[in-house]
């Protein structure tokens, strides 16, 4: 399913059994980022339903112990069909470094190629610039702040990827 990962992590679609899992990580992950908002805010970003309708376009890394090690959740756009979104990744920061985030990406490039998609969207804050950093080494272009893009004083940073053989080549 996932080419490339670290010994002793397996991957798999996600489940509604673990969103609950996923929500327990974010808060350590994050380092705090943006405090008690940042963490309201990342568990917000992530309902239940992420969990039970973009499962087979989601995935979780675990490490062989069960504990959760990474996870992409994404999907295909519903109004743009040469359109894929990645709406949340995250990676244990003692994987960081180690081609986990890029191994996630890459499987879902490739799910969104299978299903026509030439185009792959994400967002982040503008605080996380380790994941615009990231986000830029994979390829993607990255736009100006966007102020008040999911709300008011929820600015972001939006990117977007061509997929298309000639546009790119995940390293």
């Amino acid at each position: 399913m996932i080419d490339n990962l670290p010994a002793g992590l397996r991957a798999r679609h996600l489940t509604d059994e673990d969103h609950l899992r996923v929500l327990a990580v974010l808060d350590t992950w994050w380092g705090g980022l943006k405090g008690e908002a940042g963490a309201k805010e990342r568990a917000l970003l992530l309902p239940r339903l992420y969990f039970q309708h973009f499962t087979t376009t989601s995935f979780l890394l675990e490490h062989d112990s069960g504990e959760i090690a990474a996870f992409l959740v994404g999907f295909r756009s519903q109004t743009e069909p040469d359109t894929a979104y990645v709406h949340f990744v995250g990676v244990d920061p003692a994987l960081h470094g180690q081609g986990v985030g890029r191994a996630l990406y890459r499987a879902f490039f490739e799910l969104a190629r299978s299903h026509g998609r030439r185009y792959v969207h994400c967002v982040t804050s503008p605080e996380n610039t380790a994941s615009q950093a990231f986000h830029t080494r994979l390829g993607f272009t990255a736009s100006a702040v966007k102020p008040d893009y999911d709300g008011p004083g929820f600015d972001r940073v939006a990117f977007t990827i061509d997929l298309s053989a000639e546009a790119v080549a995940i390293p």
